[in-house]
């Protein structure tokens, strides 16, 4: 049986946690920031993860 491959660009998105979960960035937080409220800015930082309907699409791209 052959491996299967990494999906290049979700591997540069997403990052598995120990537990088998996956984390991503927020979206819209790089471009255009005058105009949001320092409040949703705030909002944007960091990392949350990604919900269980898109899990089992994840685990396809990034089986290792």
């Amino acid at each position: 049986m052959p491996k299967i491959k990494t999906l290049k660009a979700a591997a540069k998105r997403f990052k598995k946690t120990a537990s088998g979960k996956f984390k991503r960035g927020h979206s819209h937080a790089t471009h255009l920031k005058l105009s949001k409220s320092g409040k949703r800015r705030r909002g944007l930082r960091g990392t949350t993860m990604v919900s269980k309907a898109d899990t089992p699409r994840l685990k396809r791209m990034m089986p290792y």
